[in-house]
């Protein structure tokens, strides 16, 4: 396996800003509305890869949001709670997630250009650079 210090990987900015935090990692679709609690910010999703876990200051990696459109205000409430993820990386973005990080001010990147489920791991330390669409590993 390569050695994964000081990697940068490119990707398209979605959410301007800058943040670095602990990788909470799934390659399953989220949905906000319903599979996030937003006062407490964990995953209550039935079933869900990361049911029970919580994703407040977290880097969360996921592939693609699903659900409703409110999932974006869900994602609004996240963040005046003081329980929204650091920054989200998804491998293709979907309007929901990105309406919600924009108005959320949640640094935000997708399309990375390097398979981001083989590099990183729940609990790596990572920066998320999206004012230049780059992740630092």
């Amino acid at each position: 396996m390569e050695n994964v210090k000081n990697i940068e990987i490119k990707c398209r900015s979605i959410a301007r800003g800058n943040a670095s935090g602990e990788v909470l990692i799934t390659k399953e679709p989220i949905s906000f509305l319903g599979g996030i609690d937003p006062k407490t910010g964990k995953v209550t999703e039935k079933g869900h890869e990361l049911e029970g876990k919580n994703i407040a200051g977290k880097v969360l990696v996921f592939p693609h949001g699903k659900g409703s459109t409110v999932g974006s205000y869900v994602m609004l409430q996240l963040a005046k709670n003081g329980t929204a993820p650091a920054a989200i990386i998804n491998m293709s973005t979907e309007p929901i997630i990105a309406v919600g990080a924009i108005i959320s001010k949640i640094p935000m990147v997708d399309q990375p250009e390097k398979d981001i489920f083989l590099l990183l791991k729940n609990g790596m330390q990572i920066t998320v650079d999206a004012n230049k669409g780059e992740i630092i590993v």
